[in-house]
């Protein structure tokens, strides 16, 4: 029988955003290496914690600065876009037709696991092995120290995105002891194909933030991204949002949030949003949220933008940024400003899976082969939509309000990549080895 624990060390990587939004919903129940003297939740970072050995840091680094560089070249022709083709090569997902034995391992594998054999990530094991609790990576490396450095507690693997490559599976996927997560059937299958035993993966969603609030807030806003009524015509069983949330959507404007990557590298689309729904922002009929995340470059640009096209005395009233120095303090405001978020406009990132929300999302051009296949997903369950030019917003987005197809995604999502609680799933099953129920889950 499985011991029952009170915490689980839950380890991301300090790059980007996804991975550590992946894990942000599971801080309730983390712990740290007492050894560290944190009296406070918190998500550990495995390229940067307490006592982390300049080695394995350096090594780290270099691969953050290289992925984030080469993002921001990506915006370059010729030489930016040979770049990013050349790197995404070796993190690209097959396709997935025909099935096939997939488990080979890539270069980039057997890289990673060199760097494994001369000591990378050691000393991390060695701090968790001091007080063993079950061990949860939303990055799969990590999950790789914890096997071959001799983990002594189980390890979970939760993956952040639709579909994966075959960097998330171990060198030797047959024998691994790792439990696998997988937030979408896809990602199952694909798992098996890659040699990952059956019942080594548990299907248990893509945890996301856990305020009932969001999911309300559906209501409301079918009637925003309906005004004319066309989709609610279509199907009645809308019809009751109406007559529900008259009070609460007529005072408010439609609200779009535009989410740039950590790399910022789409920044420069969020200021053609502005420029072209000007006119809408100062009459008070549309509002952007543009998010800056953690970076206080992109706050800067933004800042600089807003200024440039005069809408300072728009700023919090129909312009406003959202921007933290901290991570994790950025993501609650993120969450909390999806309440009053409308439509979703991001790069198809983890991002992908909160159409779940009732929120549709409008997609900048993917970065990469998994970028590619969550786009593939959202058009699967009908959910989001390819941006036309970020200059002529005002008049496209015009005509996808008149036609309800926004409502129409809004529902999608909803109803195509139901919201399960994820977080609490991972909970009990981490904690307590409660498997999930099948029968209570619908995944695409």
């Amino acid at each position: 029988m499985k011991e029952n624990y009170q915490k689980a060390y839950v380890v991301a990587v300090d790059m980007g955003y996804g991975h550590q939004r992946a894990a942000f919903p599971l801080l309730n129940f983390t712990g740290t290496p007492d050894e560290w003297n944190i009296d406070k939740p918190m998500i550990i970072s495995a390229n940067n914690y307490p006592g982390i050995p300049n080695s394995d840091k350096s090594k780290w680094s270099l691969t953050q600065r290289t992925y984030e560089f080469v993002s921001r070249m990506n915006g370059f022709p010729l030489l930016g876009k040979r770049m990013f083709r050349m790197m995404d090569y070796f993190q690209r997902i097959e396709p997935f037709y025909p099935k096939h034995d997939m488990s080979k391992p890539t270069m980039q594998t057997k890289q990673i696991y060199r760097m494994i054999k001369h000591g990378m990530g050691r000393h991390l094991i060695e701090v968790f092995n001091k007080k063993p609790l079950p061990l949860i990576c939303t990055f799969p490396i990590p999950a790789f120290f914890a096997e071959e450095h001799g983990y002594k507690g189980e390890i979970y693997c939760l993956c952040t995105d639709t579909d994966v490559s075959r960097a998330w599976a171990p060198l030797h996927p047959e024998k691994s002891r790792i439990i696998y997560l997988a937030p979408t059937m896809r990602a199952k299958e694909r798992l098996e194909l890659y040699g990952v035993q059956p019942e080594k993966i548990v299907l248990t969603g893509f945890p996301i933030p856990d305020d009932a609030t969001l999911s309300s807030s559906l209501y409301r806003r079918i009637i925003k991204l309906d005004p004319f009524g066309v989709y609610r015509k279509k199907h009645q069983d809308f019809a009751s949002f109406k007559t529900k949330n008259q009070a609460t959507t007529e005072e408010k404007p439609l609200t779009i949030t535009f989410a740039v990557g950590g790399a910022g590298a789409q920044w420069k689309t969020g200021v053609d949003i502005l420029n072209s729904l000007k006119t809408q922002i100062t009459k008070g009929t549309i509002r952007v949220n543009l998010v800056a995340g953690a970076s206080k470059r992109i706050l800067s640009k933004f800042e600089r933008s807003i200024k440039k096209l005069g809408l300072e005395a728009y700023r919090d009233r129909g312009v406003s940024i959202i921007y933290r120095p901290d991570k994790f303090e950025y993501f609650t405001e993120f969450n909390q400003a999806l309440c009053e978020t409308d439509v979703l406009w991001t790069k198809p990132s983890e991002l992908s899976f909160y159409v779940g929300l009732g929120i549709p999302i409008i997609m900048t051009p993917p970065l990469g082969s998994q970028e590619e296949c969550n786009k593939a997903w959202l058009h699967m369950v009908g959910a989001g939509f390819e941006q036309y030019d970020p200059k002529f917003t005002a008049e496209w987005l015009a005509d996808w309000l008149s036609s309800g197809w926004l409502a129409e995604a809004a529902a999608r999502g909803f109803l195509n990549a139901p919201l399960v609680p994820s977080h609490k799933q991972i909970e009990e099953l981490v904690l307590h080895g409660k498997i999930p129920d099948p029968a209570n889950n619908s995944f695409i």
